[in-house]
């Protein structure tokens, strides 16, 4: 039986998994995270969450929590709970790692 894993917290520092690069297809206005054998398109709201949250110049995912709370004028609450949920789906993928 496998352990569900931990959700992603404020404290983490996320990067992107070995393999994985942010792309943008121009043809197809898209953004998209590229693995080996994979592909995962981002609306623009993933995308916001990417950039704000994952990277070595990003403090932590609180710090992109913050930002995105200011951009988007919306409760931070609200916020953290979709951009934590969000970035354990794409760790549980094996898209980013802490």
């Amino acid at each position: 039986m496998n352990a569900i894993a931990p959700h992603v917290a404020e404290t983490d520092r996320l990067r992107l998994a070995p393999g994985v690069m942010l792309r943008n297809d121009r043809r197809r206005d898209q953004w998209m995270l590229m693995g080996p054998e994979r592909l995962l398109v981002l609306d623009e709201m993933a995308l916001a969450i990417v950039r704000a949250c994952v990277g070595p110049e990003i403090a932590d995912v609180a710090a992109g929590i913050d930002q995105l709370t200011v951009e988007y004028d919306a409760p931070r609450t609200e916020v953290a709970a979709d951009v934590l949920e969000m970035l354990t789906d794409l760790r549980n993928k094996g898209y980013v790692v802490a």
